[in-house]
């Protein structure tokens, strides 16, 4: 009777014990199914945002170029400032002629209307290469419009009623029938990243942005560095432990969750208005970031010098070194993957932002290079701002386009961080 008692009670808890295995083993999975579903969302909306980014502005990396005869009439072009000619309106007048539309004023205003203001450049800088030229008909690789260029990429509708477009019926007969006959052409838009920022889409480039972040990232990295990391060594290596020291420690962690915006007032209360340091200029921006910069390196150096065990800095006391010698040979060195990711990731973050920069005057329309670090500038945060804010239609594809750019330096800043990483990490 005790026996059957004893089984049915084992019978029982085997039961119960094999239930909340099973419960468990389902919480396991279940767990781990949320996990995977968080992956996969997370990668869904970042394969949508750079879809989506992607599919707006790879139309910016190419443009379209009208190849139409241009007579160089020596009537019309100076053979002594040959720059001073008015190509545009040559070769509109000679190609609504071979339209057959050169009677009416508004219809050569419209063949006008279909080129670029580079024309100009592109027709002086042939003619200044062979004066010979003037008086013959050259070909010539005529830019066309941005609405044009739209208008060939597909970003503009026959369907779109015409009082709704900036093109009207007749222009796009005729950008048919230039692409019927192959005088239209799509080229790589070089332009993109030999020039600046310009008021007409088609001439606008990423060139002094480019320059304009990479002076302000040096100034950053010139400040930032070395005082983020002697900051950090003495704090975990050196102070005392003490109220004041985690007062510091404190407002150090809070300073590193400060919105970028409030780097940007002191910067211009402190840099602009009180030291009177040029606005909109590469060292105003550097400096600004690297104040927002300073909090994640210091955390990011503590960090990689708490990771080193203390056996290294007792075993190079116990041999005779100095404090100071325990730390920078030894110390310092074994956590340098650690500090360089911290500060790599600190200059990306530093690259991506706009709001500082807004505030000190980086706004400003800056069509020229930078030469220096006073000189006015941009940067590609902000001109992506600039350019998202602009009225014409083609900006909006630069603007895409410009955020494909600085993504690539961004991605490739962070690649850097995680090779340096995994080349100099030790495992303890």
């Amino acid at each position: 009777m005790t026996d059957a008692v004893d089984r049915t009670g084992q019978q029982t808890r085997q039961r119960a014990a094999a239930a909340q295995l099973k419960r468990r083993y389902g919480r396991e999975r279940r767990f781990k199914f949320y996990g995977q579903l968080a992956i996969g969302i997370a990668v869904a909306f970042l394969l949508l945002l750079v879809g989506r980014i992607v599919e707006q502005g790879h139309t910016a990396f190419y443009s379209h170029a009208l190849t139409t005869p241009v007579y160089l009439d020596p009537a019309r072009v100076d053979r002594a400032y040959p720059a001073g000619a008015n190509y545009l309106q040559l070769a509109a007048d000679q190609q609504a002629e071979r339209l057959g539309v050169a009677a009416d004023p508004v219809a050569v205003r419209e063949v006008r209307d279909l080129f670029s203001s580079e024309l100009n450049f592109v027709a002086a800088a042939a003619v200044e290469a062979d004066p010979a030229r003037i008086g013959q008909t050259i070909q010539l690789q005529a830019p066309l419009d941005d609405s044009a260029d739209l208008y060939l990429k597909g970003e503009i509708s026959r369907d779109t009623p015409e009082d709704q477009r900036v093109l009207s019926d007749r222009q796009l007969d005729w950008l048919d029938e230039f692409k019927a006959n192959g005088q239209v052409e799509a080229r790589f838009n070089s332009g993109l990243f030999t020039r600046s920022d310009s008021t007409q889409p088609e001439l606008a480039g990423v060139l002094g942005a480019v320059v304009g972040s990479a002076l302000m990232l040096f100034v950053t990295a010139a400040l930032a560095l070395p005082i983020g990391v002697g900051a950090a060594v003495y704090l975990e290596e050196f102070a005392p432990k003490n109220r004041f020291t985690d007062l510091i420690e404190v407002n150090i962690n809070n300073l590193a969750a400060v919105p970028s915006i409030v780097y940007g007032l002191l910067g211009l209360a402190l840099f602009i208005n009180w030291m009177h340091l040029p606005r909109s200029s590469p060292l105003v921006g550097g400096l600004v970031l690297a104040l927002m910069s300073l909090p994640t390196i210091i955390i990011a150096t503590r960090s990689a010098l708490k990771s080193v065990p203390p056996s290294i800095r007792e075993a190079a006391l116990a041999v005779g070194a100095s404090r100071t010698q325990a730390v920078f040979h030894h110390v310092l060195p074994l956590a340098a993957p650690g500090v360089m990711t911290g500060a790599i990731i600190a200059m990306a973050h530093a690259l991506g932002e706009t709001a500082p920069l807004l505030l000190i005057g980086m706004v400003s329309f800056v069509p020229g290079v930078p030469d220096g670090l006073t000189d006015p500038s941009s940067a590609l945060s902000v001109l992506v701002y600039i350019w998202e804010n602009a009225s014409e239609r083609a900006f909006h594809e630069r603007t895409a386009a410009a955020i494909m750019v600085l993504l690539t330096f961004m991605i490739a800043m962070n690649a850097v961080a995680i090779i340096l990483r995994r080349r100099f990490e030790r495992r303890w």
